[in-house]
């Protein structure tokens, strides 16, 4: 691979969009701020700025999405793209609105307002670890370390971006990654246009394309079996627990605005994926098929086919892409540590502080995390194979009565769902043969743990005589 070519024109657009980023987010009287606002944007957020956060926020991991389209082509969309379509739309139908009407300023809570206060501060620690912003720390580390010409290593440049994004989002709260957002979704599509342009001016057509690339490269299903495409779909159920989805939904103007939001979203996130998709397969045809690291196949082929100017456009596009879905998760991972987790243990402290502080923590956790696992495909595996069982259940009953438990099983079956599908993570590592192969008798680590849960929610579902007990939880918990 050709050597990185950077002229002072591309590191200025670089530099010029950390410049924007901390005026954006700059914000007076930081302290004074109330926890709704700090947390929510006061609920007022809308049409516009919720699509804007939740497209570029839910799009983080795009150096993962290159990786797999580079080495298995259309397939990518099948797995990584309309399983998310489909949940996302059920999530608009079904909880968005229920979510905005909740007076709940996090998931956690709400958990905690309708099944207790410890089976609240119990789902934070799953919670927590599902936000970890360790895949977008990992994948920022890698982009700076191939600007810089491969010299230091990568977790030197991830630990600083990631404290640089600590910086401002601590204080800004949830307003700085709003305003972040709305340039950054900008700079996502553009950037991705100029490439994608760019990579059918260098080779051809999209037709040409479809012809030169292996004929499993277009096959919807890559060649994989039922069950690995099966568990991608399961792991889609991440949308119905992902703490983002609830915060936005929670902090736009109206029920209406957060359903309509997703819809639209929907409908961005499809034509993204063409466009990054169709840019990895193009990396294929031009780069050749033996990259040592396909995972950096996008700023590879930006190197080799964008002129001065755009190259730094693009990387600051790829820059963007990651670092609005690491701001948002590095300020939800701070807000479940402090203020759902560890508030009871620091009483004293102002909520805003213990989430501020929280949230340094976290860049801390994440980047240690990306030196067990350095591969952000793994990385989504592992911690939603072994969270999404646990949460599910419990998180969609707090809205819909069909799934509610009786109280005294919501415990059980966060622990018992978790602690299986980790036991099975394990027992796969252990004999497996392959790297990151984490199957067990065969079965991916997902099944044996939502099994669980489905069995623990049979015996443990709240009866429908008893449905009008359910806002008594929370208030038995207070009274405690």
């Amino acid at each position: 691979m050709t050597e990185l070519q950077f002229t002072l024109i591309d590191w200025s657009l670089i530099v010029c969009y950390f410049v924007l980023l901390v005026y954006l987010t700059w914000q007076r009287d930081w302290e004074e701020i109330d926890e709704e606002s700090f947390l929510l944007s006061g609920r007022k957020m809308s049409l516009a700025a919720f699509v804007a956060t939740l497209v570029s926020t839910w799009y983080g991991g795009i150096l993962g999405i290159g990786e797999y389209s580079y080495q298995n082509g259309i397939s990518t969309w099948l797995i990584l793209g309309f399983p998310f379509y489909v949940f996302s739309a059920l999530f608009a139908w079904l909880l968005a609105g229920k979510i905005r009407m909740n007076k709940a300023l996090s998931l956690p809570e709400a958990v905690g307002n309708f099944y207790g206060n410890t089976a609240g501060r119990f789902s934070a620690i799953p919670i927590f670890i599902l936000v970890s912003p360790a895949p977008y720390i990992l994948m920022l580390g890698l982009i700076f370390q191939y600007l810089t010409g491969g010299t230091g290593h990568f977790l030197w440049y991830a630990s600083a971006v990631a404290l640089f994004s600590v910086a401002y989002v601590i204080f800004g709260g949830f307003n700085a990654v709003v305003h972040t957002d709305m340039l950054q979704i900008a700079l996502m599509f553009g950037g991705f246009t100029c490439l994608i342009i760019f990579a059918g001016m260098e080779f051809g057509g999209l037709g040409k394309l479809w012809s030169f690339i292996p004929p499993d490269f277009t096959d919807i299903t890559g060649g994989e079996d039922i069950q690995y495409i099966l568990v991608w779909f399961f792991i889609a159920l991440w949308t119905f627990v992902d703490p983002s989805f609830h915060q936005r939904a929670a902090a736009a103007e109206s029920p209406e605005t957060a359903k309509k939001g997703i819809f639209i979203s929907i409908l961005l996130w499809s034509i993204f994926d063409f466009l990054t998709i169709f840019s990895g397969i193009y990396g294929f045809a031009i780069l050749g098929d033996s990259l040592a690291e396909p995972i950096m196949v996008y700023p590879y082929l930006a190197n080799e086919i964008l002129p001065i100017g755009l190259k730094g456009l693009f990387f600051v596009a790829l820059l963007a892409t990651i670092m609005s879905t690491l701001d948002s998760y590095l300020f939800l991972s701070g807000q479940t540590l402090g203020r759902d987790l560890l508030v009871k243990i620091f009483p004293n402290m102002k909520n805003n502080t213990l989430t501020r502080i929280s949230t340094l923590v976290a860049a801390l956790l994440g980047i240690l995390l990306i030196i067990i696992y350095p591969s952000v495909i793994d990385l989504w595996y592992v911690i939603g194979s072994v969270m999404i069982p646990g949460l599910l259940i419990p998180v969609m009953g707090v809205y819909l009565r069909f799934f509610t438990l009786k109280k005294q099983w919501v415990l059980p079956t966060m622990i018992g769902s978790i602690g299986v599908s980790l036991l099975w993570l394990i027992l796969g590592t252990i004999t497996s043969e392959g790297m990151y192969n984490y199957t067990y008798l065969g079965i991916e680590p997902f099944y044996p743990g939502l099994a669980t849960s489905i069995i623990l929610w049979i015996f443990g579902k709240k009866k429908d005589g008893n449905l009008l007990e359910e806002t008594d939880f929370a208030k038995d918990e207070m009274l405690e």
